[in-house]
């Protein structure tokens, strides 16, 4: 708790429970966060706080955002962020927020199933396509492996479904669970992305962007590894996998708070030559989620 809202509640007058968000410390943490992969980009999670004066913040402070609902999208655009900064990450959608998410400018979804990638192109058609996998979620203190995500040996035949469909197939997305402890859970995932990597580029192809989901802790009772931590396992992780996953995004996604919100960091190379991408000027993006 900072002196600052220690001073409010002191003065606050007794009128039942509230939630009391510094701003100074979301700015603080926005910014450790940022700095802590450098040349970044931070997508929020809308999810975890919604409230306008934190929305407007972030956008001044140019982060980009995880939605999963119309209302959190259009909580974004009245922020001041345009739809191009916006994620709609929620694999399970109804049309009708498909198409009103598309009306406002949204061009970027996950799917899980073919069934979603056809709403998809009737509601939102040209839009990009991530399909979300199955991942192993042990060392996480709450496993999401069985929330969303198809079978790896799935998604090849849903993101060929959504180029046949008209849609763009963007990249793969896995989550290797909530408050997620062990540093180096996102390395079979990490395989599995790489083999559809190579199974898409058989089929003609090709993907750009890998979306690690979700994860990184933060610190309620129990200790956490530092966040430096995870990046660097995280990036010697990637390097194994670089020859198939050409001008890729990797999303860190976590738990980090910036007052216990969540977050995901991703990694964007630039565009690669033909042969090994080149890892000279590296930049991070961030997008946020523990779902």
């Amino acid at each position: 708790m900072t002196a600052r809202i220690r001073e409010f509640l002191k003065h606050r007058k007794d009128e039942g429970p509230c939630l009391v968000v510094d701003l100074d410390i979301v700015r603080e943490n926005y910014l450790s966060f940022a700095k802590s992969l450098p040349d970044s980009k931070v997508f929020y999670a809308v999810k975890a706080n919604p409230a306008p004066d934190i929305l407007k913040l972030l956008v001044e402070l140019g982060a980009c955002f995880d939605v999963a609902s119309v209302s959190e999208t259009q909580a974004v655009l009245a922020a001041g962020a345009p739809p191009e900064r916006i994620s709609y990450g929620n694999t399970i959608k109804k049309e009708t927020e498909i198409a009103t998410a598309f009306r406002l400018g949204v061009t970027l979804y996950a799917v899980d199933c073919e069934s979603e990638v056809e709403k998809i192109a009737r509601a939102a058609p040209g839009a990009r396509i991530i399909c979300r996998i199955h991942c192993d979620g042990s060392g996480a203190e709450w496993p999401l492996s069985r929330k969303f995500g198809c079978e790896p040996e799935y998604a090849t035949d849903i993101l060929e479904l959504a180029l046949r469909l008209g849609l763009v197939p963007h990249g793969i997305s896995f989550h290797v669970g909530s408050q997620q402890h062990n540093v180096e859970a996102w390395d079979r995932a990490l395989a599995s992305t790489a083999a559809i990597f190579r199974s898409c580029a058989e089929r003609g192809i090709t993907l750009a962007m890998v979306n690690l989901g979700g994860g990184f802790p933060a610190k309620y009772i129990r200790k956490t590894p530092r966040l430096e931590s995870y990046g660097g396992v995280d990036l010697t992780g990637c390097e194994d996998v670089y020859d198939v996953i050409p001008n890729q995004v990797v999303d860190r996604a976590g738990d980090t708070p910036m007052y216990k919100t969540s977050w995901s960091i991703s990694y964007l190379m630039p565009q690669p030559p033909a042969a090994l991408p080149e890892m000279a000027n590296p930049f991070y993006g961030v997008d946020g989620g523990d779902a």
